[in-house]
């Protein structure tokens, strides 16, 4: 034990407090003070709960566990849970032990996670005198204005990688002279997935079913929750056996989130399509990589979400618009030497992007070191 400081429990040195405000509640209410949420600024209102500098907490639903530091004179919703310290620690000696601890193991709850102060109180917080914590602060303060200056450069190198492939793919999709236009229908057969009943999924067995969750741009993840059925009848399974080279595509997401709209080549046999999918079989003389490629420009998304419809949560897009989607016609001998190039340019972007990613992780690795390195005792 280091000269000076005494050990504690989170629950010793800090208490909880409530936000009872709802969101749904502000519509009207207008003013200077900032009030936050989950994902962050929500607006400005007329009132505030937090005259200080404060710490809280997302204490459950997505985000469950992230620690913000907030200014004085604003609040937040409900969602979250003010963390006040007392006499004997610094708020932002607070914040950085809460960012040490791992609330992973404090989580309950499946569909909404959730934690409860009265478990994480119970870690124990090392209590140096308060300068001795105001010195910590400025080490870890300075620390991680560089890490964060490094992850803000990794983010633009992932953004502009990622655009790099984009800008290739706008290139070589854009209209060419000689180059005619159909619609996808006209080139492929397109159909819906069959109305699966949960009831009839198993764990394993002949056939799985794919599933919105299991399509991804580019990739189809069977493991993604998987399930399967052995029993189907031949209408069924007409409509719904998926064939090598089909694409499929999703058709139900988020509103004007473009989140959805994801397509996938089908690389394997015995797959199922359920509802809200929809499949692209490309007629002979038509590659599949080609149009796999086109429905990932915005050539194709601009006229796939033009089409969306829905509430203000949820938008679909049905399968006319697929049906209806202008789409180029290269001879395929120059689809496939397009696709040769975007091929090679997309395991070079995603090369850079794995770098780039693996940087993001090794900052907030940096970053546990020096907190475990502050709070060692």
């Amino acid at each position: 034990m280091k000269k000076g400081w005494e050990i504690k429990t989170l629950g010793e040195v800090c208490d909880k407090a409530s936000s009872n405000i709802a969101q749904n509640k502000l519509n009207d209410n207008e003013g200077i003070y900032p009030i936050y949420g989950a994902s962050g600024f929500i607006k400005n209102i007329d009132f505030y709960q937090q005259e200080n500098e404060y710490i809280a907490i997302v204490k459950d639903g997505s985000g469950v566990g992230r620690v913000t530091l907030y200014p004085e004179k604003s609040s937040v919703l409900g969602t979250l849970q003010y963390i006040i310290p007392n006499e004997k620690v610094t708020t932002r000696y607070i914040y950085y032990f809460l960012n040490s601890i791992d609330f992973d193991k404090y989580k309950c709850g499946a569909a909404i996670p959730h934690i409860y102060f009265k478990d994480y109180s119970n870690e124990s917080i090392p209590i140096p005198p308060i300068k001795e914590q105001e010195e910590i602060v400025e080490r870890l303060d300075k620390g991680f204005e560089l890490i964060d200056s490094l992850k803000e450069t990794a983010k633009k190198n992932l953004y502009n990688a990622k655009e790099l492939f984009q800008s290739v793919l706008r290139e070589e999709l854009s209209p060419k002279q000689g180059w005619e236009t159909k619609t996808l229908g006209e080139v492929a057969q397109i159909k819906g997935g069959n109305a699966f009943k949960s009831q009839d999924f198993i764990k394993s067995g002949k056939y799985q079913v794919l599933r919105m969750g299991n399509v991804k741009p580019g990739l189809i993840k069977e493991n993604e929750n998987p399930v399967y059925i052995n029993e189907i009848q031949k209408e069924a399974l007409e409509k719904a056996l998926l064939r090598v080279n089909d694409i499929v595509i999703t058709q139900t997401g988020t509103r004007y989130k473009r989140d959805y709209g994801y397509t996938a080549i089908i690389n394997k046999e015995n797959y199922l399509l359920n509802q809200r999918l929809s499949l692209i079989r490309l007629n002979k003389g038509f590659s599949p990589f080609f149009y796999l490629y086109y429905t990932w420009s915005d050539y194709f998304k601009d006229q796939f979400f033009k089409n969306e419809t829905g509430t203000v949560g949820q938008g679909n897009v049905g399968i006319q618009a697929i049906y209806n989607a202008v789409v180029p016609i290269p001879e395929l001998k120059e689809q496939e030497e397009i696709v040769n190039r975007l091929d090679r340019i997309k395991g070079y972007c995603e090369e850079l992007e794995g770098n780039y990613k693996r940087v993001l992780e090794l900052c907030e690795e940096l970053k546990q070191g020096l907190l475990r390195e502050a709070f060692s005792y």
